[in-house]
């Protein structure tokens, strides 16, 4: 006979569940009132449903510009998306041989993992206001003239986020490349293959599903990024930074439609991101397939 669940399994499971309610109960709460009719308020029971404060959001206009901000944050996020999986990749290759200083330099890149993000941001701040003064004080009269600062999306903005989605991309490869069999590289060689032959056609296809979540790292990072970004991007604003000036002076769901609008570009890029990797993975089987097919 089928034995019962005890008592101890039955309270794991209703506390999981409070814990998952308690976790993605406020966003879907918001997704939901975002639905709202054209009379709808903030809070529930819901006055219709409609697609209202989407169209409102599409529309622009009021107090802050969705559309640029929507499009700097996009910017930023590629480009610490590229500059993440390739930086990544470099150092997880160069991290493959020992050297002097390598532990330091281990170390001092993650350190920004435990470091406090608002004294990172400020640190940075502080550093190019430092260079502002110095160009003005010292430099040529073409550049200090009009020169205001050099503070910007993607200078200081770009270097504050970079600070964020690096260390998780470096541990992901290091990670990737301790574990990377290097006969493969070997028997690529005796074949008569070129370095750059043998990372394009045998460690790029392995490491291919690695690539791919350290740039859906580096971008979901970037785009939700806010504490950094408020210290360190100078007088532009990003997405999360619009959306946190809306919460005090909107009072309609249409802050609800511009947080379900950003959840889903988030959801999109890990879809896309999944789906890469599932395509990854079956483009390998059927090459190894395929490949053993031509040994019979």
């Amino acid at each position: 006979m089928r034995e019962g669940r005890s008592l101890g399994f039955y309270l794991l499971a209703a506390f999981f569940v409070a814990y998952v309610l308690f976790l993605y109960g406020p966003m879907i709460v918001i997704f939901v009132l975002s639905f709202q009719g054209p009379s709808g308020g903030l809070t529930f029971p819901m006055n219709g449903v409609s697609l209202h404060w989407f169209a409102k959001l599409w529309e622009g206009g009021g107090i802050v510009d969705i559309g640029a901000a929507f499009r700097r944050s996009m910017a930023l996020g590629l480009t610490v998306m590229v500059i993440t999986v390739v930086l990544s990749v470099l150092a997880g290759l160069g991290f493959r041989k020992r050297f002097r200083g390598q532990g330091l330099l281990f170390y001092t890149a993650i350190a920004s993992l435990i470091v406090p993000s608002i004294i990172t941001s400020l640190g940075i701040a502080l550093m190019f206001r430092e260079l502002d003064d110095a160009l003005k004080a010292y430099g040529p009269a073409w550049l200090s003239d009009g020169y205001t600062t050099a503070m910007g999306l993607f200078t200081s903005g770009l270097g504050a986020h970079l600070t964020w989605t690096l260390p998780f991309g470096l541990l992901i490869m290091f990670a990737i490349f301790n574990r990377f069999d290097s006969r493969l590289e070997e028997a690529a060689r005796d074949l008569g293959a070129t370095p750059w032959q043998t990372f394009r056609h045998v460690v790029a296809p392995i490491i291919l599903p690695s690539l791919i979540g350290v740039a859906l790292f580096g971008f979901t990072l970037s785009w939700d990024e806010i504490a950094r970004s408020s210290q360190a991007i100078g007088s532009y604003n990003t997405l999360p930074m619009e959306l946190q000036a809306l919460t005090t002076t909107v009072t309609t769901p249409q802050i609800y439609a511009l947080g379900t609008a950003t959840t889903a570009v988030s959801f999109g890029v890990i879809s896309v991101a999944l789906l890469a990797i599932m395509f990854s993975r079956a483009r390998q089987a059927r090459r190894g397939s395929d490949a053993g097919k031509g040994m019979v």
